[in-house]
């Protein structure tokens, strides 16, 4: 997969070589904490590695500027779930939560971009 990396102040983003479509991490940073907010990536690049990619760009950055992380998009939160290594960088109650925890966390948040989903699609 070819993709040129790039972030903005608002996303960290991938764009692919071969047809110019992007994938993108939509984050906020309040009170030294990056917010893990939305993740897109286009049909035809999915299951390719671009999110998990985005989340580490994500966690890269968020260790740089000394920020503690707040999974809020369903993607970011099945990212600590698969690995969980990578939890000492979440911020409180993220970090203490069992897999069990961030599970049904994680259905919460499918849940609500589905809702979310189904809102857009009327209007």
């Amino acid at each position: 997969m070819e993709w040129v990396e790039g972030r903005t102040s608002t996303v960290f983003y991938l764009k692919f070589l071969s047809d110019n479509s992007k994938a993108f991490l939509r984050y906020r940073v309040e009170n030294s904490k990056l917010l893990l907010v939305e993740t897109y990536t286009p049909p035809q690049h999915r299951g390719k590695g671009a999110a998990k990619r985005l989340v580490e760009m994500a966690l890269e950055y968020a260790r740089e500027n000394s920020l503690e992380v707040v999974p809020i998009c369903s993607y970011s939160i099945h990212y600590f779930i698969k690995n969980r290594e990578a939890r000492d960088i979440l911020a409180e109650p993220y970090k203490s939560m069992s897999t069990e925890e961030l599970t049904k966390y994680f259905e919460e948040a499918r849940r609500r971009e589905a809702e979310k989903q189904r809102k857009e699609a009327r209007h």
